[in-house]
């Protein structure tokens, strides 16, 4: 095994990424050395980055975990030295407060959250508590797998607080929207694309994988929405779904941060609307919505960047650049 291990480090808000080269940690009771094969880029961790959110810096960030695990704790159980595994956001829940016990671990009040709180993927080696890592479908393979640990993840919960509306709508067609409109075509939902203005590329892809409409956000869809799922981090877009919400519809807001949401009329509240946010996982989400990734026939798209290229990465995920996701590999 490696004695020495390389990671890009945030050390603080705003700064860029940095190289360091550490020792492997050693993997508690509960936990697993994993050995990182690809980690995903998520907008998430652009919040990390940015100090939108609170992280424990220096933190490593990347949370859309790929590897092998390559040594185990006495008291992990469920995997095996050389297996493939995934690691989510989700890392740790105490397991005793209120949220917890009534099986709502995603809003616990004493979480560990991968790549924010604890170190994540953007490194050679990672250390991740095994209660709360996924066995992954084969059919994927490292780069393709990334994704689905959080854009897929994360996703599925806002589809299933959408609850069955038969008609809905995906702003900001990035990651996440592109695997969730698979499903939600393979469902036989009816899925209409908003993406940026004049995002023609971005448009087309949509229509690829099966979208009924793609157009831009500013736009009206050609039939209302029975639900619409906001990833795009821009407040303005949720009064503009919910315009677009039929009555009794849902808008669900399903990333971590958001620019603030500028006012609206009540009437377009009115007639029973809603608006819902989606806040990390369960580990139920993640056992159901591996289920279902076996069944759809989906498939990711993703572009590949060197894990010195973290940098890089975040930035073309920052402007939109990238059709599918963006990979961070070690090797």
């Amino acid at each position: 095994m490696m004695h020495q291990m390389q990671a890009m480090i945030a050390t603080g808000a705003g700064k860029p990424l940095a190289p360091i080269t550490r020792p492997v940690p050693t993997p508690g009771a509960t936990e697993m050395l994993i050995e990182v094969s690809a980690c995903g880029v998520c907008r998430t961790d652009l919040h990390v980055v940015d100090g939108d959110i609170a992280a424990d810096y220096p933190v490593v960030p990347g949370h859309e975990i790929v590897g092998r695990i390559a040594a185990i704790g006495t008291g992990a159980s469920g995997f095996a030295i050389g297996q493939r595994v995934g690691v989510p956001w989700l890392g740790f829940t105490c397991g005793l407060c209120g949220y917890c016990r009534s099986g709502r671990e995603n809003l616990c009040d004493h979480p560990r959250f991968t790549g924010c709180t604890r170190d994540g993927g953007y490194a050679t080696h990672v250390v991740a508590d095994a209660r709360y890592c996924f066995a992954l479908p084969d059919r994927f393979s490292d780069v393709e797998a990334a994704p689905l640990l959080c854009a897929g993840l994360i996703g599925w919960r806002a589809l299933r607080l959408a609850g069955g509306a038969p008609t809905i709508g995906l702003y900001g067609f990035g990651a996440a929207a592109h695997i969730l409109a698979q499903i939600a075509v393979w469902q036989g939902r009816s899925v209409h694309a908003f993406t940026r203005p004049g995002d023609a590329r971005g448009q087309d892809f949509a229509r690829a994988l099966g979208c009924t409409w793609a157009g831009a956000s500013d736009q009206s869809p050609p039939q209302p929405l029975d639900a619409a799922l906001v990833f795009a981090p821009v407040g303005a877009l949720v009064p503009l779904a919910l315009k677009a919400t039929r009555k009794g519809g849902r808008v669900v807001c399903a990333g971590i941060h958001m620019s603030d949401i500028p006012s609206f009329p009540y009437a377009d509240l009115w007639e029973e609307r809603s608006i819902q946010s989606v806040a990390n996982l369960t580990r139920e989400d993640g056992t159901s919505f591996f289920q279902i990734v076996e069944q759809s026939g989906l498939v990711t798209t993703t572009t590949s960047f060197p894990l010195s290229h973290a940098n890089h990465a975040l930035a073309s995920v920052r402007e939109g650049k990238l059709k599918g996701a963006a990979v961070l590999v070690p090797k």
